[in-house]
């Protein structure tokens, strides 16, 4: 979904964006993000408290009055982004974004949701999406990237190469 989420993320103009991983496991993928837009990265580290709950407790990297986009795979609960949110405002930074690849929005997800920190969360439509009035959720279609995706396998073309995203540097 990278490729479908930096182009939606470079037209918002953000200013002053830091990229967040919003977990040590993440930071391959955050990274990935911050080079194609050009940014740099800042990772929160947190603990899992229970299966539907963690504990962010510290951030690596300046975020102090930067605009902040927390990129993940998957959320189910919403726990981890919201409580990295949450540390990261406490820490100085301005509006909060999550680009999370698939979102399976639960009931717990959707009350964390409202009552967070989060100016938007933008994800795909690789699964149904829970589209909740108040939740601030934005779907992006993934269909023009799948059907590319076909047609490079019908014609026997390279695949990997839909999904490079050039620099924004």
């Amino acid at each position: 979904a990278m490729p479908v989420m930096v182009d939606y993320i470079r037209n918002l103009n953000i200013p002053n964006l830091i990229v967040v991983s919003p977990d040590v496991g993440g930071v391959k993928m955050a990274s990935a993000y911050a080079s194609a837009l050009g940014t740099r990265l800042a990772i929160v580290v947190k603990q899992r408290k229970s299966a539907t709950e963690t504990e962010a407790s510290h951030i690596i990297g300046d975020i102090q009055g930067k605009n902040i986009l927390i990129v993940d795979d998957l959320t189910e609960t919403a726990g981890t982004i919201t409580g990295a949110a949450r540390i990261l405002r406490e820490n100085g930074a301005l509006d909060i974004y999550a680009g999370i690849s698939h979102t399976i929005l639960t009931d717990l997800a959707v009350e964390r949701l409202k009552g967070s920190d989060l100016k938007e969360l933008i994800t795909t439509n690789s699964v149904p999406a829970r589209l909740v009035p108040g939740s601030r959720v934005t779907s992006l279609s993934v269909a023009g990237l799948m059907g590319e995706g076909i047609k490079r396998i019908h014609d026997d073309e390279s695949v990997s190469s839909l999904f490079e995203v050039k620099s924004n540097k």
